[in-house]
């Protein structure tokens, strides 16, 4: 195999790492990481896989170093690189919603709007957007680049307010702030290097492995039912079936029942397996799915 044909991959480690090596896994790869060792073992002999924060992966893919990556939206405005966006894709360690990146403030502080901090200093890790947006609004600030711990910032008095990614809020109320303006969501995006995403054999993989990550993202949200039922009731059982597309059907071997399957958003499962009962269904199995495409 020559070296044109494997894909340098970057995946983000750290808070995603755990949540994208899962992910990959459904989709069909699996990602081992060796201990205090960068580059992952992946089972698949065309693909190349390294370890690296996820806000550099995007000038990594920028330059080069790698042919396609995954990182967050923020990191690739942020370091603003010109790379190709192959998709969004929406997950991460908590939840299946894209992150926020929110203005906080003291809890008793005099301020509500962003035009309110207008003199003041911001901490944030995202130093060049949080400059770019209150520039763009004409509020003058000063904007400090925060290398952790960004939260504390304001209780210690260092800084006037924060710049801070968020999911839920939680962290950020626990830390007696309030949040008063939302900034920007980001989500995880898959992006490609512009010469390799010009290379066809390169370009093929990328969009295959694109293809089967979405396939596994849609698959969290939904599982397969597969069930027996008497013929005469197959209408009645229809009626209840939320199915993507039409249910497949089968005759059971020397009978008059039917078997019927279909894929279903999982939250649903709960309130029609009762009501398939009631209909005369039996030997109702869910089964999880890995993939829908």
């Amino acid at each position: 195999m020559s070296s044109e044909q494997v894909l340098k991959l970057g995946i983000p480690k750290g808070s995603l790492e755990e949540a994208t090596r899962r992910l990959f896994a459904r989709a069909g790869w699996k990602i081992k990481p060796h201990h205090r060792n960068y580059f992952p073992e992946i089972n698949d002999q065309e693909m190349q896989c390294s370890l690296c924060r996820a806000q550099e992966i995007s000038r990594y893919v920028e330059n080069g170093t790698m042919d396609a990556g995954l990182t967050g939206k923020d990191w690739i405005m942020e370091n603003e690189s010109d790379v190709v966006v192959v998709s969004d894709l929406v997950y991460s360690k908590v939840s299946n919603r894209p992150a926020r990146w929110v203005l906080a403030v003291a809890g008793d502080s005099p301020y509500r709007r962003p035009e309110d901090l207008s003199g003041k200093k911001i901490a944030t890790e995202l130093r060049n957007f949080t400059h770019n947006y209150f520039h763009n609004a004409g509020i003058p600030v000063e904007v400090e680049f925060s290398w952790g711990a960004t939260e504390a910032k304001v209780v210690e008095g260092l800084a006037d307010a924060i710049v801070e990614v968020t999911e839920t809020g939680s962290t950020i109320k626990a830390h007696g702030l309030r949040i008063i303006a939302e900034l920007l969501q980001t989500n995880t995006q898959f992006i490609a290097n512009k010469e390799a995403w010009e290379d066809p054999w390169k370009r093929n993989k990328i969009e295959n492995i694109n293809t089967l990550l979405h396939g596994a993202l849609r698959a969290d949200r939904l599982v397969g039912l597969k069930m027996n039922l008497p013929a005469d009731r197959v209408e009645d059982v229809m009626a209840l079936l939320p199915s993507m597309t039409a249910p497949t059907v089968a005759h059971l071997y020397n009978t008059d029942w039917l078997s019927v399957e279909i894929v279903v958003e999982e939250d649903r499962v709960r309130e029609l397996v009762p009501r398939l009962q009631e209909k005369g269904a039996e030997a109702i199995i869910e089964y999880a799915l890995n993939k829908v495409i």
